[in-house]
């Protein structure tokens, strides 16, 4: 059975709602839909700004209001949802939610930006290595284990339109980069970039400086799944067209 998962920043989602998010989701129809930073619970929305025919949501809100958290659009009711991994400084940020099918582990997470001064960036280096033990324990229960999300790092050169000038700029800083080389190395696969070598492939652009326009861009959004199980993926991609966000979704189709 080919089960369609795509991952969306959406920068929030009340601003999404906007721009046509309802129309993008039915239309793509995805089986599931991860969505990173909508800066909103459901009891701040209305009823039909959740609700879409066909579809069941959860949703993991940060305690602070109008910041970060995730949700999950779902056609097929997971065996379990849950929210965060057990961290409580990480939980209280609203910054992971996890579906759980007969096949496969789905974790949509909205991984910390680095980019406020040296305290978020160790804070985000934290919870990279804390969401590296948590994959690899699900890991060993034998199933697939598909994590994707705004990672808020490009991996390598080609990962970005401008390497130089950004060598020391969070996102792009090799502390972080070590991080992308870590898990790489223990055998998680970039689904991506396993079947697309070439460069100039973005999922986010700055608004301020109009970069979308121009593809002046950076890959930090990212579908990875145990090597084990890599061969269950049989397509990876990015819809660089859809607009609404200063990210675009990507996507995978998964054969299970």
């Amino acid at each position: 059975m080919a089960i369609k998962i795509l991952s969306w920043n959406v920068n929030g989602y009340r601003a999404v709602l906007k721009k046509g998010f309802s129309d993008f989701l039915l239309s793509a129809g995805p089986d599931i839909l991860g969505l990173q930073e909508v800066k909103a619970c459901p009891d701040q929305l209305l009823e039909n700004d959740t609700a879409f025919p066909g579809y069941k949501a959860g949703w993991n809100c940060a305690e602070r209001k109008g910041y970060s958290g995730v949700a999950a659009f779902y056609k097929e009711e997971p065996l379990s949802l849950s929210n965060g991994f057990g961290e409580a400084r990480f939980d209280s940020e609203g910054r992971a939610i996890t579906l759980e099918y007969p096949g496969f582990y789905l974790l949509n997470v909205y991984f910390p930006n680095g980019g406020q001064g040296p305290q978020r960036l160790a804070y985000k280096l934290d919870f990279y290595e804390v969401f590296l033990k948590h994959i690899e324990k699900l890991r060993k229960t034998g199933k697939a284990v598909v994590f994707c999300g705004d990672v808020n790092t490009a991996h390598n050169e080609i990962d970005l339109a401008r390497p130089k000038e950004n060598a020391e700029n969070s996102g792009f800083l090799p502390v972080e980069r070590a991080w992308l080389d870590k898990i790489t190395g223990r055998g998680w696969v970039d689904t991506f970039r396993q079947r697309h070598p070439e460069p100039d492939q973005y999922t986010w652009w700055d608004y301020k400086t109009r970069a979308r326009e121009r593809n002046v861009g950076w890959r930090i959004d990212y579908f990875f799944i145990n090597q084990e199980k890599a061969s269950l993926v049989k397509d990876a991609f990015i819809l660089p067209q859809v607009q609404g966000s200063d990210h675009c979704p990507i996507g995978i189709t998964l054969e299970i």
